[in-house]
């Protein structure tokens, strides 16, 4: 059976490169940076070098990336840790309602702990309106984190307009404690991450995205920005991130980010393409479906539609058993029953949120896989539309 794995965007395999770049650092370079031997001192001056080649991609300095375990890790750190370590300049927070749970939930951690959160309304397209950033800006508020690349139905937010706003109104009213993150996990490899060209303050990356190992991250921060740890133990990372580094996933997320950067525009160029080929053909094979997120304004390689009178986990599992693989939405929530808050945050019922399918493709697909879904997936939606409970009202798709 012919398998296609279009769930690119829960995670990647390893690029080859990648896995050449570690395996050193799981055999022969063991020793512990920390270390004053020197076993430590030679895994110590390639932790640096991957820190700066990270910081080249990045364009910032070396001293300005942590590691740590993830995505995850990375937007508790830059949340959590900020908002309680500048609780005496201010405790409002902005955001919006389409975030990650790995901020959201940050979020309402800060919320129970005294903090103000404003979640920010997105249009029917899935777009946050800059104006709308700066209206809620107040002079207590510490931190503005908007998403730049949607992980579920992929829209790109205007991250550096938004984040241009934020440093002119820092300037103008002398507002320092006021700082903009980005959870841009999604982002590399398809979008621009210079942090001078984005106007961030401090930035979201993850390995498991961008074919590189899963469990490692970075946070970019500026170099004058404080954060109080998450955990504590040891001076790893600054101070801010103690622990035994990761060493062998360090080395792998720095390959990675590096190979990413280099092909984005050769292979953003080529899954747009695909993309638009699996949007059209979806939509002229298949009636009553509409394509979540904005048109354009979205990520490469990502396709996500809701199927009207058919609910998701259906779909998906019929699309597994014919090695089609795929998600109804993020993969930390993907075995959950609720319905996705992305797709409820566009102003649509929860019955529409149930039926979307959400298809990222990557570096292994292929015009031919695109062929593939084309012709399985509308004879799985024809069955299942047969047996299924679900009705949805015309009037939500075009």
């Amino acid at each position: 059976m012919k398998q296609v794995y279009l769930d690119h965007a829960a995670t990647t395999p390893l690029d080859s490169q990648v896995l050449k770049a570690m395996q050193p650092y799981l055999t022969e370079k063991y020793g512990n940076p920390s270390s004053f031997h020197t076993a430590g001192k030679v895994v110590a001056d390639d932790l640096d070098q991957a820190r700066a080649d990270v910081a080249k991609v990045v364009g910032c300095r070396a001293d300005e990336i942590v590691f740590t375990s993830g995505g995850t890790e990375s937007d508790n750190l830059a949340l959590l840790g900020y908002a309680r370590k500048k609780q005496d300049k201010g405790k409002h927070i902005i955001t919006t309602k389409i975030e990650h749970h790995a901020v959201l939930h940050a979020a309402q951690q800060l919320e129970k702990e005294g903090f103000e959160v404003t979640y920010l309304e997105v249009d029917s397209d899935g777009l946050v309106d800059p104006k709308q950033v700066m209206a809620a800006i107040r002079p207590d508020t510490i931190l503005v984190s908007i998403i730049y690349a949607n992980n579920e139905i992929g829209v790109v937010q205007p991250v550096a307009e938004i984040g241009n706003l934020i440093q002119k109104h820092r300037r103008d009213n002398k507002a320092e404690h006021l700082v903009f993150h980005t959870d841009a996990c999604q982002a590399a490899g398809a979008l621009e991450l210079n942090i001078e060209k984005i106007h961030v303050d401090m930035m979201t990356l993850n390995g498991s995205k961008i074919y590189g190992p899963k469990g490692v991250g970075t946070l970019f921060k500026r170099r004058n920005l404080k954060l109080q740890p998450l955990v504590f133990g040891g001076g790893q990372e600054f101070g801010i991130r103690p622990g035994t580094e990761n060493i062998a996933g360090i080395i792998g997320f720095a390959k990675a980010l590096e190979v990413a950067d280099t092909n984005k525009k050769k292979e953003s160029e080529r899954l747009v393409k695909l993309r638009d080929k699996l949007i059209v053909g979806i939509q002229n094979k298949i009636d009553k479906v509409r394509l979540n997120g904005h048109p354009t304004k979205r990520l490469p390689n990502n396709v996500n539609m809701s199927i009207g009178d058919v609910e998701g986990e259906a779909m998906l599992l019929y699309l597994d058993a014919q090695g089609i693989y795929c998600s109804t939405g993020s993969a930390c929530t993907s075995a959950s029953l609720d319905p996705s808050h992305v797709i409820m945050a566009l102003g649509l019922p929860s019955e529409v949120a149930h039926g979307s399918v959400r298809f990222t493709l990557g570096r292994s697909t292929t015009d031919k896989d695109i062929d593939h879904v084309l012709e399985v997936f509308p004879l799985l939606v024809e069955k299942l539309r047969k047996i299924s409970p679900v009705k949805v009202d015309d009037k939500y798709f075009r």
